[in-house]
């Protein structure tokens, strides 16, 4: 071996892994499907083993990491002790969106009290915050709180007030609060601008919860709830309105998903109503499909001119739809596949390796089909060790990564055939995705952040 290839070999392995392998800036990854195409992280930990570091987390979020480089991003929201009167008593309010909406057939699909709990919230004064830590010891390396407001509606009882996910592209990252505000700090944690809507108004109180989407020189910020509903799209550098689409729908907790087809970009959104396209660079919408359920939280998944959107509450519905559509396209050749049974309600479904995967509804049941075609590979097995699942699916290094309420991550193979390869556990419940990057996995505890790595 030459002395200049020799030292090119060393160069390489001198290089930190983090500057060779895909951040995780969203939280669903890279392509928005829930997969990281160069990470390989451990398969079996525990509280302790496997352990890189832990650190705690005041207050309470459900918001996923998200990892840039040497840096990990969290939000949450913690009481302040303090017993406030007003609501969003931080910083005075915009003004608001008219809640009128028409009558429409999101109003006539049943919007009553979908059977769930919700939990007091509106008279405690809350600290929303983001905190970003070191990934190489777990230190705190900055805080910044928001605002300090107090919350006017309840949210459910497994629900909290910081449950979006922030995004970043390295100079910047976003922290969206929904009601409260979306913020836009440096990667050093100052302030840049901040844009407030108005107040949701959500289904049964059960609180909010959609992450916004970074595409190019935007920012997208869904705004569907029992008011009036919109799609916006801002300027990333500033907050500025670039467009706002109006949405005919109630409720829902999807994250927009971007893609690329024949050389312009489409915005796809779930919906109680239709599942819908978007324009990126003008809102408008270019097609849509009915046949959703109510209250849909899953996002859409998208790969080889086809997006995969599926909802699972009071129904089953589960379709691919090519992305060439215009206008209604229900009943057509542009609906490739449906299912309609045992498709997911909370977790988003994966694509992986022309694989989709999802859970049955809340449950651990898990579910495996071709993406091409939807022909199951298998279809409701039980997985040992999870029963109720908040987290969505997600793949790395070959194998899939399934995290139950209760803490515990069961990994299998990312292959046709179902194959457990182990069971793990950090002691605490886990609702938010787990985050991989190179050879480490960043998950969100109810208490803690883990970071996971050999």
């Amino acid at each position: 071996m030459t002395k200049l290839v020799l030292s090119t070999v060393l160069l390489v392995a001198m290089i930190p892994s983090f500057l060779m392998a895909d951040n995780w800036a969203h939280w669903r990854g890279p392509t928005g499907n829930g997969m990281a195409a160069n990470a390989h992280p451990p398969v079996e930990w525990s509280s302790i083993k496997n352990v890189k570091w832990k650190v705690a987390v005041p207050g309470r979020g459900t918001g996923s990491p998200v990892i840039w480089e040497q840096r990990v991003f969290v939000v949450t929201a913690v009481p302040t002790g303090n017993k406030a009167v007003g609501n969003d008593t931080a910083q005075q309010k915009p003004p608001v969106e008219s809640s009128k909406r028409p009558q429409s057939q999101g109003d006539r699909k049943g919007r009553g009290r979908p059977g769930g709990r919700s939990s007091g919230g509106g008279a405690t004064e809350m600290a929303f915050k983001i905190l970003c830590f070191d990934r190489s010891s777990g230190k705190l390396l900055w805080e910044q709180t928001a605002t300090i407001a107090t919350p006017h509606q309840r949210t459910h009882t497994t629900n909290g007030f910081a449950s979006a996910s922030p995004c970043t592209d390295g100079q910047h990252v976003y922290v969206h609060f929904g009601s409260r505000g979306l913020y836009c700090y440096t990667m050093d944690g100052k302030l840049v601008w901040n844009r407030k809507f108005g107040e949701m108004d959500t289904r049964s109180s059960f609180g909010e919860g959609s992450s916004p989407t970074l595409a190019g020189g935007k920012i997208l910020v869904p705004w569907d709830h029992e008011g009036a509903s919109f799609l916006y799209a801002l300027d990333k550098l500033n907050g500025e309105t670039l467009w706002k689409t109006e949405r005919d729908e109630p409720t829902c907790w999807a994250t927009p998903l971007v893609v690329d087809h024949n050389g312009a970009k489409q915005v796809v959104m779930n919906g109680q109503t239709c599942a819908r396209a978007y324009d990126l660079e003008t809102g408008k919408e270019r097609w849509r499909c009915g046949g959703q359920t109510e209250r849909p939280v899953a996002s859409a998944v998208a790969a080889d001119g086809l997006v995969i959107i599926g909802s699972g509450y009071k129904g089953c519905f589960m379709g691919a739809f090519r992305l060439d559509g215009q206008g209604d396209i229900e009943n057509t050749k542009h609906v490739v596949w449906t299912l309609d049974k045992d498709t997911p309600d909370i977790g988003s479904p994966l694509l992986s390796d022309g694989r989709v995967y999802f859970y049955k509804g809340k449950s651990g049941d898990l579910s495996c089909v071709d993406a091409a075609t939807g022909k199951p590979h298998y279809m409701t097995a039980d997985i040992p060790g999870l029963k109720s699942t908040y987290a969505s699916p997600m793949a790395a290094g070959g194998h899939v990564y399934l995290t139950g309420r209760s803490g515990t991550t069961v990994v299998i193979k990312d292959s046709d055939k179902l194959t457990i390869v182990a069971s793990n556990s950090v002691g605490e419940t886990v609702d938010a995705t787990p985050a991989p990057v190179d050879n480490e996995l960043f998950i969100r505890g109810e208490n803690h952040l883990f970071c996971i790595s050999e």
